[in-house]
């Protein structure tokens, strides 16, 4: 009698994250770096303010649309206020660093 194997994905503790995959929890694979993934979403921040700037104006010359608007400033907004806490949390980790003894 053969004996009974199980899966390693039904005996160990699954998250979120697990089912999600590396693209989904912003692992870049060999190649890529942790500067590079900071890159990329400091841009993508930009962009979503570039582009509510642009509804704004657009609203106030009478061409855009005042609901979309409001989502992509909301959008900004909160993209704002999370990467101010992700710097917050890099600069308070340095500073854990820092104090470090050796």
């Amino acid at each position: 009698m053969a004996p009974i194997t199980i899966p390693a994905a039904l005996t160990r503790p699954t998250t979120g994250l697990d089912r999600a995959g590396p693209s989904a929890i912003g692992e870049e694979g060999a190649g890529g770096s942790f500067a590079d993934a900071l890159g990329k979403a400091i841009g993508q921040v930009d962009r979503l303010q570039t582009d509510a700037d642009k509804q704004v104006e657009d609203v106030a010359m009478g061409k855009g649309n005042l609901h979309e608007t409001a989502l992509a400033l909301e959008k900004a907004d909160v993209a704002m206020k999370l990467s101010v806490k992700v710097r917050n949390k890099l600069v308070e980790a340095y500073q854990d660093v820092m104090r470090m003894g050796i």
